[in-house]
């Protein structure tokens, strides 16, 4: 079964239609959605329905810190810019819509593969896994062979031995890369809807469970459409401008 793991779409309509038609070339036969469906971007409620149509059909859908932030209120740990998008963005969702997030679990765990949005060592805490150490930590608290996550908005993938041994891999965009039962795997998707390593094409991967091959995507999006309903909405000019340099 081939899965596309997206995640950290915030509300980025045009990001997530770009990532669902190229997933939709690659014969994906499942779709593992990993949080933050809301938060920064303009169209939350085209998102969360989006998402919900995908649920009916089988995807797994995971909570996100801004997720719950909507549900729940705005987090003083966020910064202004986000706390204004949150409470923005709590007007424009119906009670339904609300209560679908507040629904959506911290993780997830199906055979082999465990699903988070930040990281299963304590996932409402939503902390980063930002180095090959995080990650350890991350592994070394399942016994789950591949992690996957998001959060970071940058695309990442590390690896922990039998031995104990932690590393981050290297991978290029577009290629497959073969992930051996020797070590187990933790892979940050990166962000659909809001890329932060000056790259402005949107983050997805998709993985092959039948052969443990993950492959990283970068695709093109219309951002100056994006970037412009950011504007239009009358949310903070800076959520517009990070879109246009992929920062």
């Amino acid at each position: 079964m081939k899965l596309a793991l997206v995640t950290d779409v915030h509300a980025n309509r045009e990001a997530f239609e770009a990532v669902l038609e190229h997933a939709a070339t690659q014969a994906v036969d499942r779709y593992a959605l990993l949080g933050d469906f809301v938060g920064y971007g303009a169209d939350p409620g085209w998102v969360v329905d989006r998402v919900r149509s995908l649920v009916d059909k089988g995807a797994i859908a995971i909570q996100g810190n801004h997720d719950e932030a909507v549900v729940n209120g705005p987090s003083g740990a966020m910064v202004r810019q986000a706390r204004e998008a949150v409470t923005w963005t709590r007007k424009q969702l119906s009670a339904e819509q609300i209560d679908f997030l507040a629904g959506l679990p911290l993780s997830h765990t199906e055979g082999e593969q465990l699903f988070v949005h930040a990281n299963n060592v304590a996932p409402a805490q939503w902390g980063y896994v930002v180095s090959r150490l995080d990650a350890a930590a991350c592994l070394q608290a399942t016994t789950a062979r591949h992690i996957f996550c998001g959060h970071v908005h940058e695309q990442g993938l590390y690896h922990l031995t039998s031995g104990g041994a932690s590393g981050a891999a290297q991978f290029k965009a577009g290629t497959a890369i073969a992930l051996p039962e020797s070590s187990q795997w933790l892979a940050i998707a990166g962000s659909a809807g809001q890329p932060r390593d000056g790259n402005t094409s949107a983050c997805y991967a998709t993985f092959d469970t039948d052969t443990a091959a993950l492959t990283f995507w970068r695709v093109p999006y219309n951002n100056i459409q994006a970037a412009a309903k950011i504007i239009a909405a009358g949310l903070p000019s800076p959520l517009a401008e990070r879109l246009l340099r992929g920062e």
